[in-house]
């Protein structure tokens, strides 16, 4: 199975030079977020796989006019082609205004929720948030730091694959890929397609 993963910039290679022959075998979208609402609808629309998305932490909008045709897996299990997929998204919280940044505490009670719902699964095979897990790709700032309560949920339940944006590749710090045990960790900056 073919996954086309995205997030935090949109690229004009699929945007503005769309070809059809270049997607042709992907059978799922994720998006790790940060990605206008109109991109993910466009993607979805293009090409012919199911869209599933988490709120990244700039993505306020998507309270008023999420993207059309794609489904929120925010604080949620859904089960797709054989695939048990959880979502938990936006950031750390860093600033006092937005829906989708939260404290490591807060953070942690969603984790907490989204197991009970991994729980009746017996597993997870992807693992979807916008922020990384702590020491797992992510940025020693206060907005980049990643979350423990994901490393926590990454090392109970080994997920095939963590995805995650925020950490934008182009800061140059950071790789697209990384291993923690079973688990194949990608940031999805840009674009990226996993074969799993």
């Amino acid at each position: 199975m073919k996954l086309l993963v995205v997030a935090d910039h949109e690229s004009p290679y699929i945007w503005d030079f769309f070809d059809h022959k270049r997607f042709k075998d992907i059978d799922m979208i994720i998006s790790a977020g940060d990605l206008k609402a109109s991109y993910l609808s466009f993607l979805v629309t293009m090409i012919p796989a199911p869209l599933f998305y988490v709120p990244g932490n700039h993505d306020n909008r998507y309270v008023i006019a999420p993207p059309e045709g794609c489904e929120c897996i925010d604080d949620k299990v859904v089960l797709s082609n054989g695939l048990v997929i959880g979502g938990l998204g936006g950031s750390i919280r860093y600033s006092p205004d937005s829906p989708y940044q939260y404290t490591e505490a807060e953070m942690k009670k969603r984790s907490a929720k989204l197991e009970r719902q991994i729980k009746k699964h017996e597993k997870i095979d992807i693992l979807v948030s916008h922020a990384p897990a702590y020491q797992l790709g992510d940025a020693s700032d206060p907005c980049h730091v990643g979350f423990e309560a994901l490393r926590a949920l990454i090392i109970k339940y080994q997920p095939r694959l963590f995805l995650h944006g925020h950490q934008h590749l182009t800061y140059g710090r950071q790789t697209r890929m990384m291993h923690l045990g079973n688990t194949t960790i990608v940031n999805c900056f840009g674009y990226h397609i996993i074969e799993i």
